[in-house]
């Protein structure tokens, strides 16, 4: 039996992580045809088809699903094996706080591939408040931390290095009515000492939009829970949105809306290698 190929593997990941053969094609470092070429090859090689294609993108079926699980491991497992035939394999314990809004649907995902990756590093991953992440991070207790901030509308890329840009959105469940004239906004939003949080009602107040905060939540989790059963509106960050959340059209009364950036804490002085080498990684790998 002919096996599986490691670059064919390689380039289906990217595909699925990408969410299209053409935004996969400069992550492998192919053109958009070779990606196609290398899927062709990889599902005749499987005998059935690995991937749903639309107009918004691709989408692994059921096999596709099964197998990148597996294509996971086995990249892993190889990229593994070369870093240590080099030298390269990554060691050691470290401590890593995120901030609760990045790529919610796909950190999981993405922190266990590293594992994998470099299974002699222990990661003690922390899902924080980008306010919690910085205080942490200031007094010690965290070797790298990821947070979130909201940027100013004129502030241009150059000037603001980041890991990740997103845009903010109004977001509420489809077919969600906007309440009765007269009626306040109904707000949800994440429990005090949120950034996002701070900004949110600070603009709603400037622009003297009315409004009262009808659910709280712990956590973007149930955030989004609650916009889809339909308890009201919130401003979240592009990644964040979730299944049966859709952003408002416009007019909808609401202010426009900035980006945020995501971006890791500055090193500290006299931090050791290995902290400087995961956080490259992590850069490459989160991004």
């Amino acid at each position: 039996m002919q096996g599986l190929d490691l670059e064919q593997l390689r380039t289906f990941l990217a595909v699925l992580d990408a969410g299209s053969l053409t935004a996969a094609a400069p992550r492998v470092f192919l053109s958009q045809s070779a990606v196609s070429e290398q899927m062709r090859k990889l599902e005749e090689r499987a005998g059935q088809s690995l991937l749903s294609r639309s107009k918004a993108g691709v989408a692994p079926t059921a096999a596709g699903e099964r197998l990148r699980t597996h294509a996971q491991r086995l990249v892993a497992l190889a990229d593994e094996a070369l870093r240590d035939l080099r030298g390269e394999s990554l060691q050691g314990e470290l401590r890593l706080a995120v901030t609760d809004y990045f790529r919610p649907g796909e950190l999981a995902r993405m922190l266990a591939r590293l594992s994998q990756g470099h299974p002699r590093m222990r990661l003690n991953v922390s899902i924080k408040k980008s306010s919690e992440i910085e205080a942490m991070h200031a007094r010690g207790e965290i070797d790298i931390g990821l947070s979130m901030r909201v940027v100013a509308a004129n502030t241009s890329a150059a000037k603001d290095p980041a890991l990740r840009r997103e845009s903010l959105a109004w977001l509420a469940a489809g077919g969600w009515q906007p309440p009765a004239r007269g009626e306040p906004l109904p707000l949800l939003v994440l429990t005090d000492g949120c950034s996002l949080r701070q900004f949110t009602e600070q603009l709603l107040q400037k622009r003297r939009v009315d409004y009262r905060v009808a659910h709280v939540a712990s956590g973007v989790a149930g955030l989004q829970s609650a916009l889809a059963a339909g308890l009201g509106v919130a401003c979240l960050n592009e990644s964040a949105m979730a299944e049966g959340v859709a952003p408002l059209a416009p007019p909808h009364g609401l202010p426009a809306l900035p980006r945020v950036v995501f971006h890791f804490l500055p090193g500290r002085r006299g931090e050791s290698e290995l902290v400087g080498r995961v956080r490259e990684l992590l850069a490459s790998q989160l991004g």
